[in-house]
């Protein structure tokens, strides 16, 4: 799954995951990495409009950045009398951002302004990741000690906990939702952004 910030028009919209970061438990394996995709350019405008010919594809046109995350599952089921309990969960999550970058030197003014720019984005894209994790730790939270009765091949609980899984899903879609028209709408921090690297007021 990703999110992504929109390039090439104003009110800019994507899917974004939202919620609130708060601590990971210590026992999740997560790794975050950048991958970074070259675009050119001298002026602040040509680099904009690289971005909008090399950017990631998303929502049928091309992104500024976007999160890419990987997320599989540890599970331990155990037969509890004549039911089954998840006794424990450990999530394996691989978050991935991808970020535009210069393939060469930048006239010191251009640089200047693709710093406080890509800076912007990456900050922006982190609140992704923290969000992803969040979601990670809510999951762990509403599905651990979960348990089903009359299951004591403990089959019926990998079918029952799906839904919590989906209300997590669907929690962060509304935060998703909610963070667009703040974030990425006119006059939002991405357009502020995106005006400060080409150069208009």
């Amino acid at each position: 799954m990703r999110t992504a910030i929109k390039a090439g028009g104003w009110p800019l919209a994507a899917a974004l995951l939202c919620l609130l970061a708060t601590a990971f438990p210590a026992l999740a394996e997560v790794r975050e990495r950048v991958e970074p995709y070259a675009i050119s350019g001298r002026t602040g405008l040509e680099l904009y409009l690289s971005i909008g010919e090399h950017g990631p594809k998303a929502g049928g046109g091309r992104a500024i950045a976007h999160t890419n995350f990987k997320l599989t599952w540890r599970r331990n089921y155990q037969r509890q009398g004549n039911g089954c309990t998840l006794v424990a969960a450990r999530p394996k999550l691989v978050i991935t951002y991808t970020l535009p970058k210069p393939s060469a030197p930048l006239p010191a003014e251009t640089q200047r302004r693709w710093d406080i720019f890509v800076e912007g984005i990456r900050k922006h894209e982190e609140v992704h990741g923290a969000a992803i994790k969040d979601m990670v730790e809510r999951i762990e939270q509403t599905t651990v000690g979960f348990s089903v009765p009359d299951d004591p091949d403990c089959r019926k609980i990998r079918k029952a906990i799906q839904k919590p899984l989906s209300e997590a899903s669907q929690a962060q879609r509304k935060h998703s939702r909610d963070f667009d028209r703040v974030e990425m709408g006119k006059g939002g921090n991405i357009q502020q952004l995106i005006l400060g690297l080409i150069g208009k007021p």
